[in-house]
């Protein structure tokens, strides 16, 4: 019997985590042993993701070209890019809403929490060092690349970015070349089909191996967790998914405004997540992200390249809508200040909302996201270090929703502009 990808996808998971855990049972927690056979699943799972990594820039690169290439004018880029980064930071202002919400109904504050603090401040100092004197300003410039080699090499973070920047140009110059000489501007256009049509046989052969690099990586999540960590904060790990779960639910809501199936929405994005849960890597999913919005979901290239490519680094639902305005809902009654007030959950709201594009300028993450909020808003940094310990845990629903949200910015951006294929969507 033929399964689908989903369904593969999904049976690797509960398998992997089932026999990771078998494993953990049998060894002990953190026994050598244990932790030797991890190195070896690691070959599987962490080579699946270098695999992905592998082909993000010249499938980022490439996709972008062609779609811009393909264009009638380059003003229609301006359109498409406006409508797909405003949806990015609305759903993440509205995740930091739910944030705010999450903590005050669980009543969540950070003063049960920060006895911990010393245990982990070497981790918080590393990271702090890692943010320097970067504001939101330079983080910002620090995404437009003044070396595109080096973009494609994946030097920072924020490649993809500087990649994606760099393609848009070079598709709009074909556009212009077309129309000062239509010879070589169709020659070039001729060249960039046959490279994506190179490219995208290569995702292909990468994606199939998806299944088995699941498996991997939830074998390793099963056989490492460490149980006593999640305990010790449950509290937190239980609002922290209740929060995502909102998320996905208002996803879901802004999917049927916008006339779109959310369940058959979601069914198709499903082996996306999944993977991005097991992972915990934006980036590693993009491959996986584009070919799902264009072979499933009737996206077309140019809109799923970049709502994935920028859904990877600039507003991120969970890592840097939900998880910073947690942290600080929590920390404010201790500061002396009053979480519900309209006016503070307001400025939190903004700076969130703000911090995501510049979050990826940095290197980020959640945590990187919440050191950049917290003293914006004048409260002190020390319950980031409390929470590194559970961080893979949580980690894994803020991937999982930061990929959807880009999945959801490329549909309804598409829908929008009236450029969504039904005929795909509707199988």
């Amino acid at each position: 019997m033929n399964m689908s990808l989903s369904w593969r996808v999904m049976l690797s998971l509960i398998l992997g985590l089932g026999f990771g855990s078998v494993l953990q049972v049998m060894y002990g927690e953190g026994e050598a042993t244990l932790l030797k056979s991890v190195e070896w699943f690691n070959i599987v799972g962490d080579g699946y993701i270098l695999l992905l990594q592998m082909v993000v820039m010249p499938l980022v690169f490439i996709s972008i070209v062609s779609a811009v290439a393909h264009l009638h004018s380059v003003y229609a880029v301006g359109k498409m890019s406006i409508i797909t980064i405003s949806l990015l930071l609305f759903t993440t202002a509205l995740a930091a809403l739910v944030g705010v919400l999450i903590v005050n109904v669980f009543g969540l504050t950070a003063s049960g929490l920060v006895h911990e603090e010393n245990n982990a401040s070497v981790i918080l100092e590393n990271h702090i060092f890692q943010l320097g004197d970067m504001n939101i300003p330079k983080m910002i410039l620090s995404l437009i690349p003044k070396n595109p080699f080096a973009e494609l090499s994946g030097a920072k973070r924020t490649s993809v970015i500087g990649v994606v920047i760099f393609a848009v140009f070079l598709g709009a110059a074909v556009i212009l070349l077309k129309k000062d000489d239509l010879e070589k501007g169709e020659k070039a256009l001729f060249f960039i089909q046959v490279a994506q049509s190179w490219i995208m046989r290569l995702v292909r052969i990468v994606i199939s191996l998806t299944p088995y690099g699941i498996f991997a990586l939830m074998t390793k999540v099963g056989a490492i967790s460490r149980i006593g960590d999640i305990l010790s904060l449950v509290v937190f790990v239980i609002a922290s998914y209740i929060g995502i779960i909102l998320m996905f639910g208002i996803h879901s809501a802004l999917l049927g405004i916008s006339g779109i199936n959310p369940l058959r929405f979601f069914k198709k994005a499903l082996p996306v997540l999944i993977f991005a849960f097991s992972s915990r890597s934006s980036a590693a999913s993009i491959p996986l992200n584009i070919e799902a919005q264009v072979q499933s979901i009737g996206v077309p290239q140019s809109i799923a390249s970049f709502a994935a490519s920028f859904g990877a680094t600039i507003g991120q639902n969970g890592c840097a809508g939900l998880y910073p305005a947690m942290l600080a809902t929590m920390i404010a009654p201790s500061m002396g200040i009053n979480p519900l007030d309209a006016a503070w959950i307001a400025t939190l709201v903004g700076v969130v909302t703000l911090s995501s594009i510049g979050v990826a300028g940095v290197g980020g993450g959640a945590i990187f996201s919440a050191l950049i909020v917290l003293p914006i808003m004048g409260l002190p940094v020390s319950l980031v270090a409390v929470l590194i310990s559970i961080e893979p845990i949580i980690d894994m629903g803020r991937t999982a929703l930061n990929v959807s949200g880009s999945m959801l910015a490329g549909t309804i951006t598409s829908q929008v502009l009236r450029t969504t294929d039904k005929s795909i969507f509707d199988k």
